[in-house]
C-alpha cells in the first residue's frame, strides 16, 4: 500500500497488520470505495485514509492535512471539525457539512471507533459523502451488465444527474423523441418501470470508485 507523507498509512492498513494480513486486504477494499473514509485520533492526527479521502484532502477545498494533522480550510470549517471530534470523545456521532468559498460542500458522518479493550483509545471515523449520485465506473458496470449501448449509457448518466428527457435532449442536441426512444430501450433492457425506478437503481449501486490519482498530502 502506498504510504501517505510522514508515515501515515492509506486505507485500513498499518504496520502491525502485516503485508498479507486481513488488515492489508481490508485496506485494498477500502481504496475501491467511492466514499472517502478517514480515521483520526482525538488530537486530529490522521491515522488512515483511503484513496478517495486522500484525493479530497490533497485538493484542500474544505479539508487538508499538515504535519499529519487534519484541519479545516476556513475558520468555520475548523470549528465544525473540532466540534465533531469533541463529540467523538464523548462517544457521540454527528454529521457536519463543510463549505468552500466557491460553493463546494462536503458532508461527513463522524463516528466514534471504540475498541473492545476498556483502556483502548477512541478514534474518529470520517465517512465522506459521495461526489455524485453515479460514479462513472459504477455506471459502466451497470451498462455492461445490461448490454446498454454507449449512447444509452450516456443518456442514463445525464438522467442520473436529475435532468428530464427534454433537458437531456437539449444537452445532447437531439430531438426529444430520440431521447424518449432511448429511455424506452433502457427501461426494456433493465426491466425498469420508468425513469424514476431506473435512476433509483443506479443510485444504490455498490459504491465503486473510479481510478483516482494518488496524491501526496503534506
Amino acid at each position: 500500500m502506498e504510504l501517505l507523507s510522514d508515515g501515515v498509512h492509506s486505507g485500513g492498513n498499518s504496520q502491525r497488520d502485516g503485508s498479507n494480513g486481513a488488515g492489508s486486504g481490508l485496506a485494498l477494499v477500502m481504496d475501491e470505495l467511492a466514499y472517502g473514509v478517514l480515521v483520526t485520533g482525538l488530537d486530529n492526527q490522521v491515522l488512515h485514509a483511503n484513496q478517495a479521502a486522500r484525493h479530497e484532502l490533497a485538493r484542500r477545498r474544505v479539508l487538508g492535512v499538515r504535519n499529519q494533522l487534519l484541519y479545516g480550510c476556513s475558520p468555520e470549517d475548523g470549528k465544525a471539525l473540532q466540534e465533531a471530534v469533541t463529540k467523538v470523545g464523548q462517544g457521540k456521532r454527528s454529521m457536519v457539512t463543510l463549505t468552500a468559498a466557491d460553493g463546494f460542500a462536503l458532508t461527513m458522518a463522524v463516528l466514534p471507533l471504540r475498541p473492545d479493550a476498556p483502556a483502548g483509545v477512541v478514534r474518529a471515523a470520517f465517512m465522506f459523502s459521495r461526489a455524485s449520485v453515479c460514479e462513472s465506473l459504477m455506471l459502466c458496470f451497470f451498462a455492461r451488465s445490461y448490454g446498454l449501448t454507449a449512447t444509452e449509457e450516456h443518456v442514463l448518466g445525464v438522467l442520473c444527474q436529475g435532468y428530464s428527457a427534454p433537458e437531456v435532449a437539449v444537452q445532447l442536441k437531439v430531438a426529444v423523441s430520440t431521447i424518449r426512444s432511448h429511455v424506452r430501450s433502457l427501461c426494456s433492457k433493465t426491466r425498469s418501470s420508468g425513469v424514476r425506478e431506473l435512476v433509483n437503481r443506479v443510485a444504490v449501486l455498490p459504491p465503486v470508485a473510479p481510478t483516482l490519482r494518488h496524491e501526496v498530502m503534506h
